[in-house]
């Protein structure tokens, strides 16, 4: 089974990537806050993929916070970066903490699902491969 933590201050959006992700082959650890996604990254359970928005709440730098986190326990986990706040001090501090993606909110659940299913996690819009089933006569 994989893992995806979604990293969303916003309810609705973080209600829609759960939506988007949850299902029989994704198990969603959802974090509204910094601590709750500091929480899930030291739990020691790994983690496929981690979606972030960039500012949680009040703090401006809450998704490098969380980029930094898991550059020291998910060097390997790629990480999905939203924002509504796309300048270019933004985009190069994500880049130096190694986020795989850094996408301008709003942003189009078939690209998340597009680049989720590029790092092998499944989702309602990719579901995982599933051969057809052959007749025996």
């Amino acid at each position: 089974m994989k893992r995806v933590l979604i990293v969303e201050d916003e309810i609705s959006i973080r209600e829609s990537l759960v939506d988007l992700f949850a299902s029989d082959e994704v198990a969603v650890v959802a974090a509204a806050t910094l601590t709750e996604a500091k929480a899930a990254l030291f739990s020691q359970l790994p983690i496929d993929l981690i979606v972030t928005d960039l500012r949680l709440g009040g703090n401006r730098d809450g998704g490098l916070q969380i980029l930094a986190a898991a550059g020291l326990v998910m060097q390997q986990t790629p990480v999905i970066v939203l924002t509504a706040y796309p300048d270019e001090d933004n985009r190069h501090a994500s880049e130096r903490l190694n986020a795989a993606y850094f996408l301008e909110k709003p942003v189009d659940l078939s690209i998340i699902s597009k680049l989720a299913s590029d790092h092998g996690v499944s989702s309602a819009l990719s579901p995982p491969y599933a051969p057809a089933a052959v007749a025996v006569d």
